[in-house]
């Protein structure tokens, strides 16, 4: 049998970097990647960016650089910086799980959650990857392993994703730049709980609707 060595390698990298990312993740919080950003001024959105898709690659949690995103950007050009990192690295992870390391993925997942991933997106399609986008029934870092060794296209799987993360992620960058307002008794305090309270609202009737939609489909 033939080894690609270099599948090898870069897997070994992989594991090393994702070992090393869970031992040493309680230094991966806030305060630290604040001060980290603070010291590259106008580059610190690309900066950003880049520990964003790291950090999905290597299972780091999402959501405190999502929240912290609204304290450093605002809610509008943390969304942007947000979801850019977000979609590269999940699209970084299942290129990796597709062309690099598709048998090291299906040993971290269990038998019947690959095999009820991989027939979903048979029947759903891009539908499925859009619903996981807005409710969370996988982990978010491993789903994106999960997608690279099912047969949806790339494309499909970039635009979904990038669009069905949007609500989520700007209902979590809002969540942070709010937490900022509240704290530091700026703005309306009323005004910003109500647009927090409609936020999470749509969030939670958007997948209701997805699946409305799918099965009018489905019977079309």
């Amino acid at each position: 049998m033939d080894l690609n060595y270099k599948k090898i390698i870069f897997t070994l990298f992989l594991l090393i970097g994702i070992i090393f990312a869970i031992i040493n993740r309680e230094l991966f919080n806030n305060e630290n990647v604040t001060n980290y950003l603070d010291g590259f001024g106008i580059v610190a959105p690309l900066i950003f960016i880049l520990i964003y898709m790291i950090a999905t690659i290597l299972f780091l949690p999402g959501l405190i650089l999502t929240m912290l995103a609204g304290v450093l950007f605002g809610p509008i050009f943390g969304t942007i910086y947000s979801i850019i990192g977000a979609t590269i690295g999940a699209t970084l992870a299942f290129l990796i799980a597709r062309y690099l390391a598709i048998e090291k993925i299906e040993k971290m997942i269990e038998g019947k959650k690959l095999d009820y991933i991989k027939r979903s997106v048979e029947d759903e399609g891009w539908r499925f990857v859009a619903y996981t986008r807005l409710v969370p029934l996988f982990p978010f870092n491993l789903l994106n392993y999960s997608y690279g060794i099912t047969n949806i296209k790339l494309k499909d799987y970039i635009w979904a994703s990038f669009i069905f993360m949007l609500p989520g992620t700007f209902a979590y960058v809002y969540l942070g730049f709010a937490g900022t307002e509240i704290l530091n008794n700026e703005g309306n305090l009323i005004r910003t709980v109500l647009i927090l309270i409609a936020i999470f609202a749509t969030i939670i009737y958007i997948p209701y609707y997805l699946k409305k939609v799918s099965k009018i489909a489905n019977k079309k």
